[in-house]
């Protein structure tokens, strides 16, 4: 056909035919992105919350997943969210802390009788912050001490934060004589524990900036590539010259600092102590840690992962409530949930080794 060019000719003039530029959703790191996004923990993580909203929402479409709903979700979540951050950086180290509700509780018991004794109810600003810093010292110090207890003298992790969990709530007990402090400051219960910045509850903010800087820490400091490589091989961190018992000790004192800042989160969101409420705090918390992607073997795990993981089984208590299951079928159905993030880590596990 004259007057046309042919397929594969050069064109008039002798000009060499420039390639058609390739498309960037199309390329082999496009592809790579997608593939890394489609295998992530927190992809599947997100998937799962997504299913559990829009089984709830089905449900109850009028109850759940309000505006005013997921605020209360949010708030309920809030000091669970700032454990969940210590937990994640334990069980990145092959560790665990079961502590983490009873330290709560001593934290906030400690605080509160501070308060009780400097003003109560009519208590200024500095007192408010001067019985939060005894509050946070109190599980730091707790943390710690549970630190050493598996870094220096090789206590399990599993029996050193046992024991912490039976004593810090027999301390409380015997604090308080097993009754509630209920003269909580105003200016505590008003701003941290009432109040809003652009329509979002302070408990909120301050649970998030929490996960953020952590996160941010685990995933870019020298402290966070630390705590992945005692979870991965704590011989091959020893070798490199990682002081592991002492990163550990820091580990564990981090766990504690989140727990009693949680405990005075509870003081101001409730405006006493809650000494009886908080029994199954360390199975909700460790829960969301492993359903976000951390190992329990160490080594792997992110912040994000955690932050999702943890609304799991937050929807899942609401969504059963608003649908009037019995409580006490709510704690079967965390458990269970947790088995199934248990068997998930195990799977995933394999199918590396196999790999």
């Amino acid at each position: 056909m004259t007057g046309g060019v042919q397929a594969g000719a050069a064109p008039a003039g002798g000009a060499t035919p420039q390639p058609r530029p390739r498309e960037p959703w199309r390329g082999p790191a496009a592809r790579r992105l997608a593939r890394r996004l489609i295998t992530a923990n927190e992809t599947w993580t997100l998937l799962a919350l997504a299913i559990l909203v829009i089984y709830f929402t089905v449900r109850a479409p009028r109850e759940f997943f309000t505006l005013s709903d997921f605020s209360l979700i949010a708030q309920n979540s809030a000091a669970l969210l700032v454990m969940a951050v210590g937990q994640t950086y334990v069980i990145l180290t092959a560790g665990i802390d079961l502590s983490v509700g009873s330290v709560l509780v001593l934290s906030g018991v400690v605080a509160a009788e501070y308060y009780t004794h400097n003003g109560g109810a009519a208590a200024g600003t500095g007192t408010v912050w001067l019985g939060a810093v005894i509050g946070l010292a109190v599980g730091f110090g707790w943390g710690a001490v549970q630190g050493f207890l598996v870094a220096k003298a090789k206590v399990p992790p599993l029996i050193a934060t046992l024991a912490g969990f039976g004593a810090a709530l027999g301390v409380s007990y015997l604090v308080t004589g097993g009754s509630d402090i209920s003269s909580m400051p105003k200016k505590l219960t008003s701003t941290i524990g009432l109040a809003s910045i652009a329509g979002v509850q302070w408990l909120i903010v301050i649970s998030f900036l929490v996960a953020i800087v952590f996160g941010l820490i685990l995933a870019y400091t020298r402290f966070g590539r630390y705590t992945y490589a005692i979870g991965s091989n704590p011989e091959a961190a020893r070798r490199v010259g990682i002081n592991v018992d002492r990163h550990l000790i820091k580990v564990y004192a981090l766990s504690g600092l989140m727990a009693g800042a949680a405990g005075i989160m509870s003081l101001a969101f409730f405006g006493n102590t809650t000494i009886a409420g908080h029994a199954t705090d360390n199975l909700t918390v460790i829960t969301a840690v492993v359903l976000g992607g951390a190992s329990l073997f160490g080594g792997r795990g992110t912040m994000l992962g955690t932050v999702i993981g943890l609304f799991i089984p937050a929807a899942l208590q609401t969504g059963l409530v608003i649908i009037h299951v019995n409580q006490y079928w709510q704690y079967v159905a965390i458990g269970a949930v947790l088995v199934a993030a248990v068997y998930l880590d195990q799977f995933r596990r394999r199918l590396r080794e196999r790999a």
